[in-house]
C-alpha cells in the first residue's frame, strides 16, 4: 500500500498526512479521471495481473481497503 500512497500524495502535492483506509479517494478528489488509467496500471503491476474493466466497479477503486482486498490480498 506504500506505494499506492505515495502515488496518491504525488499526485496530490497539497495533501498532508497519512490517508485513511476507509477514506472515499473518489469524492475526495484523490483520484480523478485523468489519472485513472496510471492508478489501474500501478495496481496491474503492484498485483501482478491485468484487471479486465468488465469484471470491476467503481466500488472496488472507492477507498484504499476496498483497493486492498480486492486487488492486493493475494498479494505479499
Amino acid at each position: 500500500m506504500e506505494r499506492i500512497t505515495t502515488w496518491l500524495h504525488e499526485k496530490n502535492p497539497g495533501l498532508d498526512g497519512p490517508i485513511d483506509a476507509d477514506e472515499d479517494l473518489i469524492e475526495a478528489r484523490l483520484i480523478d479521471s485523468m489519472d485513472f488509467l496510471e492508478f489501474i496500471d500501478l495496481l496491474e503491476e503492484l498485483s501482478g495481473s491485468s484487471i479486465d474493466l468488465q469484471d470491476v466497479t467503481i466500488d472496488d477503486f472507492r477507498t484504499l481497503g476496498h483497493v486492498q482486498k480486492r486487488f492486493l490480498s493475494a498479494t505479499p
